[in-house]
């Protein structure tokens, strides 16, 4: 089946088309580390997890590059703020990331890179756009791209260059030739760290980042560079100019952009008070459920965050965990047209919703074929209903530990259970109903049927 990707470069669906058969050499941009990943990354993160776990299902090579970027204006002032040196604090909040992909079941990438390991290959490319006369020395000391000079400028976010003119905003202090420009290489001020360069000490842009690691480790052009939305203009834009203005080739064959989360439909703000870190969400959510809420929207599509379509996650996937429920998943997945469906849905630019439709298909078939007495065929059901949901990481636990869960009291829940069954037998409804009650506050869903009674968390 042909793998198609919507392109943002050329805003079109296109035929994937690899540089070499087989392979994918594939660069997102990852995180800035100066503080706790907040929920908002972890749409980028999620996506691009389902892209690498899908595209090595169907048996791709990909090689995966997420950088981190461990230098930057936000990290300088955020270390000054806590007097703390830079290393210690990008050390701490790196630490924290990995705690929090790994808590959200995110996989590692092949390669990822540090900026602060690149700074050769950023001084390299500097030189040559140096060289070709597209980057200038501005009057306070920094090096600065000349964007007037690249005629392909606004390219992928699709903008004129004589708009972005109109609508340039020039600087207090304004040094460079040009409001339009942007800065390849800072000129350090003495408490900042710094590198040596051939135009004095400094340290790099965050544009000129992306550019030098993605060319070094996987050539240019490569298959595939993706990130969130709001990242397409001005940082891919730039990375695009600076990057084959100094090779005169392609930087990157196709662009994905992910849809931004907003919060209650207003954009994340401490100061509006609906920023949430990732570990503030996965105090309260299951990581299961926010992959659910994350994955099923095109990954295209902005999506909003809120208590109550995380709830609605919730259902829905307990909705999938239930039709698994006394089924003997221990054989093997046979393939059916289910599958055949699925892949067929996924290979068109990633298509979840639909895809997701497949999965609850499959439920409802697996809960009809259970109903009739065919708990064998619901089991093969159930096996490639869970292969298939491996694809974005849900379904991956035993039935009763995530629909019961680990941080309720199971002995007294059971304990009143059997109560209650017994207060049903002895028909004292009302002292049922009260036990009934009781195990509702406690956030217990009862299911009474063929004379046993099932429990599950809300």
């Amino acid at each position: 089946m042909t793998l198609k990707i919507h392109n943002s470069l050329t805003k079109q669906k296109e035929e994937f088309k690899p540089i070499k058969p087989g392979e994918i050499k594939f660069y997102a941009c990852g995180i800035t580390v100066y503080d706790y990943c907040h929920i908002g990354h972890s749409r980028s993160m999620l996506v691009y997890d389902m892209v690498m776990r899908f595209l090595r299902g169907q048996n791709w090579k990909v090689n995966f590059v997420y950088n981190i970027t461990d230098i930057d204006d936000k990290i300088i002032k955020r270390a000054q703020e806590n007097k703390e040196p830079i290393d210690a604090l990008t050390a701490r909040f790196i630490d924290a990331m990995y705690e929090d992909k790994k808590n959200l079941g995110i996989l590692p990438p092949d390669i990822e890179p540090r900026a602060t390991q690149f700074i050769p290959q950023m001084l390299d490319l500097i030189q040559k756009l140096m060289d070709e006369g597209i980057a200038y020395q501005a009057k306070n000391g920094d090096i600065c791209f000349a964007v007037k000079k690249f005629k392909d400028y606004g390219k992928l976010s699709h903008r004129k260059l004589d708009d972005l003119i109109a609508g340039a905003r020039v600087e207090i202090g304004f040094d460079k030739d040009d409001p339009l420009d942007f800065v390849l290489w800072k000129k350090s001020k003495a408490d900042e760290p710094q590198w040596d360069s051939p135009w004095g000490a400094g340290r790099p842009g965050w544009h000129i980042e992306c550019s030098a690691m993605a060319s070094d480790l996987l050539g240019q052009p490569f298959d595939i560079h993706g990130g969130g939305m709001d990242l397409k203009f001005p940082h891919h834009e730039n990375e695009i100019a600076q990057s084959e203005a100094a090779c005169e080739k392609k930087f990157a064959n196709y662009w994905m952009h992910n849809g931004l989360l907003m919060v209650d439909g207003e954009k994340m703000s401490k100061s509006l008070g609906n920023f949430f870190t990732i570990r503030d969400v996965l105090a309260k959510h299951h990581p299961e459920t926010i992959r659910y809420f994350m994955l099923s929207p095109h990954y295209r599509s902005p999506i909003n965050y809120s208590d109550d379509n995380l709830q609605k996650a919730q259902q829905s996937l307990n909705a999938l965990y239930l039709s698994l429920r006394d089924l003997d998943l221990s054989g093997q997945v046979k393939a059916s047209e289910y599958t055949r469906r699925f892949i067929e849905v996924m290979n068109d630019d990633f298509n979840t919703p639909q895809a997701f439709a497949i999965l609850f298909e499959m439920a409802r078939e697996m809960n009809r074929l259970k109903e009739a007495g065919d708990k064998v065929k619901a089991a093969e059901l159930g096996l490639e209903l869970k292969s298939l949901a491996a694809h974005y990481g849900i379904l991956q636990l035993p039935v009763e530990e995530f629909l019961q869960g680990d941080a309720l009291d199971v002995k007294k829940i059971e304990a009143l259970i059997v109560a209650r069954n017994t207060a049903r037998a002895e028909k004292n409804w009302v002292k049922s109903d009260e036990i009934r009650d009781e195990l509702k506050e406690m956030g217990v869903i009862l299911e009474d049927k063929s004379g046993k009674t099932e429990w599950r968390k809300v």
